[in-house]
């Protein structure tokens, strides 16, 4: 385990800054001929209680009008006003939305889509990652930023580009010059044609290559059967967003080298492989817009937005930022549900209970005009104060201003959940089980779930963190693996580690050829001490049923798998269909630790054995009482100090029980004995 003693478990982002962070993205550049509302925009900031704005986001063409031609005097206002009123600014490069000029003057610079039609201006996020103009113009504008304001004392982070990739279907170029790109990126991973043919099977379908310069990417005007270049243009595209955050970056570490940097991740987008891209930021940061209800099914959404403020935080395993979320409703869901009273602050009490040390909105300001003029803002169109939504803001931030002795600590995790998005691609990508949905999401959360309601702090972790921090790693789904992974899961277990993997464990290698000799792959036969013979996809309205040893029996859909144990203990059988009586769910002893495999779908199974392996490695809750359900609690620490926060999703109020003494730490009172807790909201706790 992780030695926790001592304060260096604190790890503050901003040292002439340790606060928590309440802002928002501002954008006086649509406002520039609105002066009266720029200076009321200062008041208001002050009024919210709010202490950082994020500004340029969009920028570009008010900054850079024409090229060559720069005016940073709104920038110049922004920043000296909002450090005048005792804020700080985290300044944004503006590649994510260029300007009609840039895209009419250089039209290679816009995105080719598979169908071979090129972007042209307007929208956002439509460059070309590749076109060595737009990262040239992109680099000249971030230098005379960073020359501009590398002094200014409000600057205290750079905030690279927006969102990349958008979450859309944009977000892959087909140009010739992409096309170029992947060819080269191919033959640096290959070497030769011959190895790239074996390692994509391009025998099948007779589509065998002679040479790297008759590759192209899988698209609708070529193929998507080869699963393997499937899988490698995912990557590639990956690699190049990657590529393109460190041109941005450069000119900006070269001249600002003590100010840290970020891009805005989100959620769990699958375009990007979010843990080689934190590598390449110095704190994580990420956008936030769960669908919140006033409904129970709060309690799922809570549940998935929870792994991701875990998911984020374990990326760099250090604090966060929430960067963007909004204070009422977005405009871009199905149905645009407002917030119900409570569910702001507890809903950005959650990002701070699980390692974010900021709350932050888009919008400060609504728009005026186009698409985001309905997008929630801190600032309605009404202009002023006196609105439930800037009331809440308000609040929030008053209570924000009372947690900055908690800025810097973070989580203590016994316990992880592995997640790979590599993984996840080749999955989904496999025709056969389910091809309307693996569910491989689902299936994670099924497993954080139970954690998450009995007060679990947890990681989210991929194949190169630590894996011996943990005494219990749950690998869902794990699909695909290589000899590194396999070593390194048999080695954790070795040591005495508890691993939990399931059904489609170890089928195919990394570039999504099926393992020779059967399933799970190699050595993770012998860590499991069964083989997989067949795996039965049920439809929607078939259902098995699992008996477990002590006698309770489980519903299993989706997906059961015929297996046979060769070392492993059988400690459940499936009781109908063909393969009546056979394993379901086994135990293998394994060097000091033991390796569970799960051979079928089932929710209530999942919930109940996580909860008995949490015992059997002796993990303990974050506060030693029952949590009702709907409640949850997690913790952060430094070492020193352990706080608690306790999250109520429930219409009710809820009074739990606790053998501990605790300090409220907003109101500085003493709680012992009874802990209670108001209908949708959140307490924090200090232990004494």
């Amino acid at each position: 385990m992780l030695d926790i003693s001592g304060e260096q478990m604190k790890d503050i982002l901003f040292e002439k800054f340790p606060h928590i962070i309440h802002g928002a993205d501002y954008n006086p550049d649509q406002w520039q001929d609105y002066t009266e509302i720029l200076k009321e925009d200062m008041r208001l900031i002050k009024l919210a209680n709010l202490n950082e704005m994020t500004l340029g986001v969009f920028a570009w063409s008010a900054i850079e009008t024409e090229e060559g031609k720069f005016d940073f005097s709104f920038l110049d206002r922004a920043m000296d006003d909002i450090y005048a009123a005792g804020g700080r600014v985290i300044l944004a490069t503006p590649s994510g939305a260029k300007p009609v000029w840039l895209a009419k003057k250089y039209p290679e610079i816009c995105r080719v889509d598979e169908n071979g039609i090129r972007s042209e201006a307007g929208g956002r996020h439509n460059h070309c990652n590749n076109s060595t103009v737009y990262r040239k113009k992109v680099q000249i504008i971030n230098e005379k930023l960073a020359k501009r304001y590398k002094d200014h004392p409000a600057l205290i982070a750079w905030h690279i580009s927006n969102e990349y990739g958008n979450s859309t279907d944009l977000a892959e170029c087909f140009c010739e010059n992409c096309k170029k790109e992947f060819r080269a990126w191919l033959k640096a991973k290959y070497k030769t044609i011959e190895n790239l043919n074996h390692e994509w099977w391009t025998a099948f379908w007779s589509h065998t290559f002679t040479s790297f310069d008759e590759l192209d990417p899988p698209s609708c005007r070529t193929d998507k059967t080869i699963h393997g270049r499937n899988l490698d243009w995912k990557r590639f595209n990956s690699d190049k967003y990657i590529e393109f955050l460190e041109a941005e970056k450069e000119p900006l570490k070269k001249i600002t080298p003590d100010i840290p940097v970020t891009t805005n991740l989100m959620e769990l987008y699958s375009g990007i492989d979010y843990r080689k891209l934190a590598k390449s930021i110095d704190f994580v940061s990420w956008d936030n817009y769960p669908r919140w209800t006033d409904t129970q099914k709060d309690i799922n959404v809570a549940v998935k937005t929870a792994f991701s403020h875990d998911f984020m935080r374990s990326l760099k395993n250090r604090p966060f930022l929430l960067m963007e979320s909004t204070p009422s409703l977005v405009n871009w869901h199905q149905y645009n549900k407002l917030k119900r009273p409570g569910m702001h602050a507890l809903s950005s009490l959650q990002a701070i209970a699980h390692g974010s040390d900021s709350v932050q909105y888009f919008q400060f300001r609504k728009s005026r005009g186009c698409s985001e003029k309905f997008h929630g803002a801190v600032v309605d169109h009404c202009g002023h104060e006196n609105t439930r939504v800037f009331g809440d803001v308000k609040s929030l931030g008053f209570r924000l201003k009372k947690l900055d002795e908690i800025v810097g600590t973070k989580p203590e995790c016994e316990v992880a959940v592995f997640h790979s998005i590599e993984n996840m691609w080749a999955l989904n990508d496999a025709q056969g089980f389910s091809n309307i949905d693996k569910k491989y999401y689902d299936t994670l959360f099924s497993f954080y779930k139970p954690l998450w309601t009995n007060g679990i702090n947890t990681d989210i972790i991929g194949g190169d963190d630590d894996f011996d921090k943990y005494k219990v790693i749950f690998a869902p789904m794990l699909y695909m693996t290589d000899e590194s992974l396999i070593n390194k899961l048999c080695d954790y277990v070795k040591r005495g580690g508890i691993l939990v993997c399931t059904y489609m464990t170890g089928y195919v290698n990394q570039n999504d050829l099926c393992a020779l000799g059967g399933f799970p792959a190699g050595k993770l036969k012998d860590l499991f001490g069964v083989w997989n013979e067949e795996i039965d996809t049920l439809y929607p309205d078939d259902k098995n049923s699992v008996a477990t040893m002590p006698g309770k029996t489980y519903t299993a859909k989706d997906y059961c798998e015929i297996i046979h144990t060769t070392s492993a203990e059988t400690l459940g059988v499936y009781l109908c269909d063909f393969y009546k009586g056979k394993p379901a769910f086994t135990v293998n002893d394994f060097g000091d630790g033991r390796a569970y495999y799960i051979a079928f779908r089932g929710e209530e199974f999942i919930a109940d054995f996580v909860e008995t392996a949490i015992k059997e490695a002796n993990i303990k809750p974050c506060i030693d009482a029952k949590l009702p359900p709907g409640v949850t609690a997690h913790s952060r620490a430094d070492g020193k100090n352990n706080y608690l926060f306790i999250e109520n999703y429930n219409q009710s109020t809820v009074v739990m029980d606790t053998k501990d003494i605790w300090t409220n730490i907003e109101k500085k009172t003493t709680v012992k004995d009874k802990i209670k807790i108001e209908p949708l909201s959140a307490i924090i706790l200090k232990k004494q």
